[in-house]
């Protein structure tokens, strides 16, 4: 399936994600974002499909892989991360990162990524599932957001007015998925509730202002995080012959100076309503700080090979087109875009291997 771009704002609001992932999402938003359940195992759809361990498969040479299916046999790779990472907003698992890493290099690029984890769950989830894997070749991590957004959860969880705000956080921890916007209680009201709402409708409970340190000190932390666990994954593969590198995942804010039409009005949009995801943003899309944010990730994870995707996704020759649909998720056009980079700025097309030969890939 050729890559396309998924997203329309022909109204100037933003495209919602097709059926498939809202109900992926949802289904998902039983999970709490602190404890390690990743997604629905055996989710069946046009657009995304998960095995028996909750994660997405990828495809390589006409064939699905996942952790749960490869089998532990002969070399594999794995993209390690977050719903960028997963694909969500790719049309089909042919096109997500996973999958067009596998079609470039030639070789299996297993999924292990979940929604909402930070850095330490992403090395949780490998380490649960360390064993199903037999030699494995090369960890990227493409990650960093879900970790500062964390951050912010933590802190909106210890406030002060927990208590008073209770239900609005419990609402908040059921829609914690990035993406999703914020959505109200699943159960049915009564009879005489909906009777009640007809005759005298109530007004939208106002969402509570969340206490939020200044993003400086949510970066630093986020940053300090990462380093830290990427030195664990260090350590960890330093027995095999597994290669680690850090790519710090796009972000709209940070990627762009000037933004495509359809880019514009999404987030526009975004802006008159923000998803919870995006409120644990806050303060933090100011370009400097995002500099300071990777630099000090790099300082802290060395000697960890790591790259920022927010600088290096310019060189793509698609960069001016219409890219994200919304400012963490990207369509199938650049999932290519992002893989293509990965794949030139890692030299992973010009390996030879025994078992096969790659024609190198330039980019251009």
């Amino acid at each position: 399936m050729s890559p396309s771009n998924t997203a329309t704002f022909g109204s100037g609001l933003p495209a919602p994600l097709s059926l498939d992932y809202q109900r992926f999402l949802q289904l998902g938003s039983r999970r709490a974002p602190h404890t390690l359940h990743v997604h629905e195992s055996g989710y069946r759809s046009g657009t995304i499909n998960t095995d028996a361990l909750g994660l997405r498969y990828s495809h390589c040479a006409g064939k699905r892989f996942s952790a749960a299916e490869y089998g532990g046999t002969g070399r594999v790779n794995l993209l390690v991360g977050g719903s960028t990472a997963l694909g969500i907003g790719a049309s089909s698992d042919e096109n997500t990162v996973a999958s067009h890493l596998s079609m470039l290099t030639g070789e299996v690029w297993l999924s292990l990524a979940g929604c909402g984890l930070n850095a330490s769950q992403e090395l949780l989830l490998f380490l649960t599932h360390q064993h199903r894997f037999g030699e494995v070749g090369h960890v990227v991590v493409l990650s960093g957001i879900n970790t500062l957004a964390h951050e912010g959860l933590g802190e909106v969880l210890g406030g002060p007015h927990a208590a008073l705000h209770a239900k609005a956080y419990q609402q908040y921890l059921n829609s914690f998925n990035e993406g999703m916007l914020p959505t109200g209680p699943a159960r049915r009201d009564s009879l005489w509730q909906r009777l009640g709402q007809a005759l005298a409708p109530r007004r939208p409970t106002p969402v509570p202002a969340w206490p939020l340190s200044a993003p400086q000190k949510r970066l630093a932390h986020a940053a300090d995080s990462i380093g830290r666990t990427l030195r664990q994954w260090e350590r960890m593969l330093a027995d095999s012959h597994a290669t680690l590198t850090f790519i710090l995942q796009p972000l709209l804010p940070w990627c762009r100076e000037t933004l495509p039409a359809g880019e514009r009005a999404m987030l526009s949009a975004l802006e008159q309503q923000p998803t919870n995801f995006d409120r644990l943003l806050e303060g933090a899309f100011d370009s400097q700080l995002h500099m300071a944010f990777f630099r000090r990730i790099k300082s802290q994870a060395d000697p960890v090979p790591c790259y920022d995707m927010n600088s290096m996704l310019s060189s793509s020759p698609v960069f001016g087109a219409e890219l994200f649909i919304d400012r963490l998720h990207l369509n199938d056009l650049g999932n290519n875009a992002l893989a293509k980079v990965i794949t030139a700025k890692l030299g992973l097309a010009q390996e030879k291997h025994a078992q096969r030969k790659v024609t190198p890939i330039k980019l251009v």
